[in-house]
């Protein structure tokens, strides 16, 4: 299970995913960004700076 927390890239956004697959989770953050942050074009800048802030966790029991 990987996550992405928005608020580790916009500094008090309590928003985060939760996903098996990092595809879906970029999928999810890009369209968060898009959709609360008002970001209407998601540069290879943001997307890098996203997948760098995806996390590994342990799946709860």
């Amino acid at each position: 299970m990987k996550e992405f927390h928005c608020g580790t890239l916009v500094p008090g956004c309590d928003w985060h995913t939760r996903h098996e697959e990092e595809a879906e989770i970029m999928r999810r953050a890009a369209e968060h960004m898009r959709e609360t942050h008002g970001e209407t074009i998601i540069r290879e800048t943001m997307i890098e700076a996203i997948r760098s802030r995806i996390e590994k966790v342990r799946d709860a029991a």
